[in-house]
């Protein structure tokens, strides 16, 4: 699997899942990016076969629905889809 960090101000565990041809995963990566804060993400999209199931698997604990982007912080709160607020307001 290839997860990417991107280094920032650390706010516990930030982890993206993300199409990489998804216009809104990418405004999701430009909003962290300019918070400045660390997160990782991985591009789903780009993962191989072999790996496939065990994303799907992951993915599904935080959104059955599978949709994106899906952002989890802190394994605890997940905020599905690009809200710009709620995101601003948990990585203040």
């Amino acid at each position: 699997m290839q997860i990417e960090v991107v280094d920032g101000r650390d706010k516990g565990n930030v982890m993206l899942y993300a199409l990489s041809t998804c216009g809104w995963c990418a405004k999701t990566k430009e909003l962290l990016k300019s918070l400045g804060v660390k997160y990782s993400y991985l591009y789903v999209d780009k993962v191989g076969p072999d790996e496939q199931e065990q994303v799907v698997k992951e993915i599904e604990r935080f959104n059955p629905h599978l949709s994106f982007p899906t952002l989890v912080i802190g394994n605890d709160h997940v905020i599905v889809g690009f809200r710009e607020d709620e995101i601003r307001k948990e990585l203040a």
